[in-house]
Order: C-alpha cells, then structure tokens, then sequence
C-alpha cells in the first residue's frame, strides 16, 4: 500500500510540471498575458498616433502630416478662456499666419451632453472665431487622456519627424488681458519658430490654463 501511494505522489507531481491536475481536479488556468500600456505623450517621443473624424465629416489621422509642423489645440466652443483667446488674446488669428507652414487641428473632447460638446454648438464656434481649420471629435476622450489634455485651450506642438516637442499654453497671460504681464510670450509661436530653425524648442512645457476638459464618464 505505501509503494502504491508513493507512485500516486510521483505521477500527480509530473503532472503538476505539466500544468495538468490531478486527477478529480479542475485544470489550473494559464496566467493572463500582460497587457501593454496606453501609448502616453512625452515631450521628445512621438506622438500618440488618433484617428479622428471631424466637423465636416471628413476623417484626420496624425501620421499622415508627417513632414510638417502639427499643432493640436485643445477646444472647447463655450469656454471663456477659449472665447477670450480666439478673439482677443493669442489665438485670433494665430493658425492663419502659419498657414501653408503648419498643420493646424483643434480637438474637442468634451462628452456628450457636456459644455462646448455638439456639432451645432462646434459649428457656431468655428464660424465667431473664424476658424478656418478641421475641429476633430473626441467624444470617448481616448485621444485627449492619451496626450494628458487638461484644459481648454491645451497646447500641443509636433515637429515634422512626428515627435511631440512642445505641451502647454498658448502663452503666459493666463487667460488674462495682455496688459497683465510684462511681456506676452507665446510660447507655441516660439516653439514653432524653433523647429523651423532647427533648434530644441527654449521651453517644451508649460502649464495650461483654461477650462477642464469635460471627459465623458
């Protein structure tokens, strides 16, 4: 009797080796495979490639500028500080100047039901501030957490190679009036100036001010 238990032992441990049961015993489960992480933004890496449909129901995807500047602008139609940027602040008339040289997209990832969110509301916006660049939906807000957007406006400058190389404000008035700072600097104006002239951009990040961005729940 012990000799037959013993090679019960035996033969129940090979098949443990061989992640078998034991006889009368459920299979042990495989470990999950790991999951790979949520592709982040970061200052000198490239950025997280989106796919996004736009206002106009046209479709935009980040990979297909490569070779030019891009600049992401976090939007919201119905922010004050988005209102007072487009038509008194940095951003009037900002992407004009830089077209034919730059990219321009705006992003809205507010959620449904939620300020600044709507085709409607979206359309209106574009039509006051006179923008003459695609507005971007990002409903389920995957795009904005993957590139860590706080505010509206959020700031998000790419150079030609597709690497993320400035985040922030569009400038240091924090949503104030212009005479409320010594002196404006807009810091997405110099980063595209730097890259044009082949230099590492003086600051890569700054902190945004403006609206939360209203993320779905």
């Amino acid at each position: 009797m012990r000799q037959l238990l013993i090679v019960v032992f035996v033969l129940g441990c090979v098949a443990c080796n061989k992640n078998e049961a034991p006889p009368g015993e459920a299979p042990a489960r495989e470990p999950p495979a790991e999951q790979t992480a949520p592709e982040n933004a970061q200052i000198g890496k490239p950025a997280p490639d989106f796919n996004l449909t736009t206002l106009d129901g046209n479709k935009v995807k980040l990979s297909d500028y490569r070779g030019k500047i891009v600049v992401l602008e976090w939007f919201n139609p119905e922010c004050p500080f988005v209102k007072q940027s487009h038509t008194e602040g940095e951003l009037k008339g900002m992407a004009a100047k830089f077209k034919g040289d730059v990219v321009w997209l705006a992003i809205n990832s507010n959620g449904p039901g939620t300020q600044g969110n709507g085709a409607d509301t979206n359309r209106e916006g574009k039509d006051k501030f006179a923008m003459d660049y695609p507005i971007a939906f990002d409903e389920d807000g995957k795009v904005g957490k993957s590139y860590g957007a706080e505010r509206t406006p959020h700031m998000y400058v790419i150079d030609p190679n597709g690497v993320l190389v400035y985040r922030g404000a569009i400038d240091n008035t924090k949503g104030g009036d212009a005479e409320d700072v010594p002196k404006v600097i807009n810091y997405v104006a110099d980063a595209i100036a730097d890259v044009k002239a082949g230099k590492s951009v003086r600051q890569a990040e700054t902190e945004a001010w403006g609206c939360t961005v209203k993320y779905r729940n």
